[in-house]
Parts: structure tokens; C-alpha cells; sequence
């Protein structure tokens, strides 16, 4: 199948063909602002589904509007009464169709002049009035509120908001793509006259800068953002993309002394956290219980030794690890237990435990093993 993408450097755009190409769809023709128009012509009349992208949103002067909104799509459609092309035609249009603003005025032009052509050629037309999108590769201070709160937040730049009690829709780049696909493959996306985004979110703007800034402070406080709250997630994923360069690490606080280190790594509210225990040669760490707090142990370097005895035995249970074969040891509750570093080289543990370290209520009781 030959598509054709105008628009292709855009945010949608450069999205779409990433997708289409990890699926085999190798046959893209890519129309963009410095594309030869003499191009067109060919991938036009060569075309077998035309993603048409390309828009204007923010122009110097108020009438490249319509000539970006309406002309190239007029210009696009007349190409293909040209040369007899039924290729269906999904174009991205705007909720902005709605409103009596020059850019809604425009958007809805170009709607009414493909469903035009639809009812002239029988040709296929899927329009979708798009939300606020959001995801990675957006431009940011641009068009995108989300893309412009992560680049400026990551950078401890000052955000604006008039209304935090203002709502908004959003969409997110890759469930956009994959419906945009879902076209592609199947034709089955309309719904009525418009084709509706099956996934989108509405949140006022207080909480989105809210949820934004805690991305932020995970670095610090280490605590991992709900990953259980799909809107959340791609969030996360969005706001990672738009780090600077120099800043994709962060330092965690290393507790050392001269038996090692105890670093604390990922904390969560519902699952814990994550810590990372380095043990020097012939160290002994742990001798110590708990009432609830349970742990998983899981030597990565080194040689060691784990035992445990119940509180109210004398019989040591004793289970060797090692970095070279990678096994998790559970530490039940009411076992007093240690590791020993046995080898000759540091001893690497990933340490997680099913609740975060609560000074107030440690659950933790000395007793030798």
C-alpha cells in the first residue's frame, strides 16, 4: 500500500510514519513544507490513502489561515478528481470548527470542502476534530499546553496558567496513531459524519500543572507517579521525552559507611520501595525482624550468604547467593535475619520492600540470627 502523509514533519506526522514504518508500511510518501510542489502531482495519482495532515496554526498573518487550512487542502482534492483517485482521505481537523474564530472558520472550511468531495466522488472521508494533543516530539511553547508545561517545569522555568479551574480535553499521540491506523487497515472509524477519538481525557489545568510538578519531585522524593492511572502514565512518558539532554540522570543519596552503602532507589505508596545494599567483604548486615514488613532479596554482584531463624528457634536456615545465578530470596516476617558478604568483592543487593521506610513506625527489631 502507497501512502501519502502531508504534514509528515509535523508532531502528527512524524508520529504516524514512525508507526506506519515499525509496522512494514514502507511506501510513505512525504509531503512537507519544503517538499517540491511539482511532487505532488506523482504521490497524488500514486497513492492508495492519503493521511492529510498539514495545517496552519500559527501564522504571522491572520489570511494564511485559510490559504494553509483550506486552499492546500482544495488544492490537494482537486489532484485527486484530477487523476481519478478514490483513495480514502482522513483529514485532522480541530474542536477550534466548532468556534467563530479565524482558525475554527478555516478548519471548518476544510471539512465542508472534503465532505463535499466525498458526496461528488464516493470517495472515503474520515475527519476527526482533535483535542489538545499531547506526547512525545510536540514543539514546545507552541500549540501544545502539556508539551510547553514539561519543557518549562524540567527546566525550572515559570508556567502560566489564567484559569487552574479551566478544563480541557486531551489526546494522546499514540492512541491518535494507532486509531489514525485503525483507519488505514479496516475503515471502520466513522461514526456518523465525524470520527470520534475512542480514547481522550478531560482535567482542569491546576491539576495537570499539579500532576507535572510531582513528575519533578519524583527525582527527590523518589516516589514513582500512579502508573495505574492511564492518564498519569502517558504523562510520564510525555514529560520524560522533553528533559534537557545534560539532565536524563539524577543523583540518589548514598548512605555509606564502612561496611558499604544503603541507597534508597523508587518508593511507591501502594508497592513499596526499591533500595539498593552494598556490603563490603566479610560484612554482616540485617540481624534484625519484623511484625509485617515482608522483603525480597536479590543478589546482582558478589557472594553471599542469607540466613534466617525464627524468633522462638534455635535452628539456622542458611541459602547462598550469588550474582553469577540470579535468585530471589523472600524474607517472611517473624525471621530474624542477615546477609554476609562471603566473597572477596563488593556485595550488590536489590532490596525490595512491600512498604516505605516510616521513621515512626520502622517495624524493625534487633536480634542476632
Amino acid at each position: 500500500m502507497k501512502i501519502l502523509v502531508t504534514g509528515a514533519n509535523g508532531f502528527v506526522g512524524k508520529n504516524l510514519i514512525a508507526e506506519l514504518n515499525n509496522r512494514g508500511y514502507k511506501d510513505i510518501y512525504k509531503f512537507t513544507r519544503e517538499t517540491d510542489i511539482s511532487l505532488l502531482d506523482n504521490y497524488v495519482k500514486d497513492s492508495d490513502f492519503v493521511f492529510h495532515l498539514a495545517g496552519v496554526n500559527r501564522p504571522k498573518e491572520e489570511k494564511e489561515f485559510m490559504e494553509g487550512n483550506f486552499g492546500f487542502t482544495s488544492e490537494l482534492l482537486s489532484l485527486l478528481k484530477k487523476y481519478k483517485n478514490k483513495a480514502p482521505v482522513l483529514i485532522t481537523s480541530s474542536i477550534q470548527a466548532e468556534r467563530d474564530n479565524p482558525y475554527g472558520i478555516s478548519k471548518k472550511a476544510g471539512e465542508d470542502l472534503l465532505f463535499k468531495y466525498e458526496e461528488e466522488t464516493g470517495a472515503k472521508a474520515f475527519v476527526y476534530r482533535l483535542p489538545n494533543l499531547f506526547g512525545k516530539w510536540s514543539r514546545a511553547n507552541y500549540n501544545s499546553v502539556v508539551s510547553t508545561f514539561c519543557y518549562n517545569i524540567s527546566r525550572d522555568l515559570e508556567i502560566q496558567i489564567n484559569d487552574s479551574e479551566a478544563e480541557i480535553e486531551l489526546a494522546y499521540i499514540d492512541d491518535v496513531v494507532k486509531e489514525f491506523i485503525n483507519v488505514l487497515e479496516a475503515n471502520t472509524s466513522r461514526i456518523g459524519r465525524y470520527c470520534i477519538l475512542s480514547v481522550s481525557y478531560k482535567i482542569k489545568l491546576g491539576r495537570l500543572a499539579e500532576i507535572l510538578k510531582g513528575f519533578k519531585e519524583s527525582r527527590t522524593n523518589l516516589y514513582v507517579p500512579n502508573m495505574k492511572d492511564p492518564l498519569t502514565k502517558k504523562l510520564y512518558s510525555t514529560y520524560l521525552s522533553y528533559l534537557p539532554e545534560d539532565k536524563f540522570s539524577y543523583p540518589l543519596k548514598m548512605n555509606i559507611d564502612n561496611r558499604g552503602s544503603f541507597t534508597e532507589f523508587l518508593k511507591s505508596p501502594e508497592r513499596g520501595q526499591v533500595s539498593i545494599n552494598v556490603s563490603k567483604p566479610g560484612i554482616t548486615k540485617g540481624n534484625h525482624w519484623h511484625h509485617t514488613k515482608n522483603e525480597k532479596f536479590l543478589v546482582v554482584s558478589g557472594e553471599g550468604i542469607i540466613k534466617f531463624r525464627k524468633i522462638d528457634s534455635d535452628e539456622i536456615i542458611e541459602y547462598r547467593v550469588s550474582g553469577t545465578k540470579l535468585e530471589v530470596v523472600d524474607i517472611p516476617t517473624g525471621y530474624t535475619h542477615n546477609i554476609i558478604n562471603v566473597g572477596d568483592e563488593d556485595l550488590v543487593t536489590v532490596m525490595w520492600a512491600n512498604e516505605t521506610f516510616d521513621p515512626e513506625n520502622p517495624d524493625t527489631y534487633f536480634l542476632e540470627v
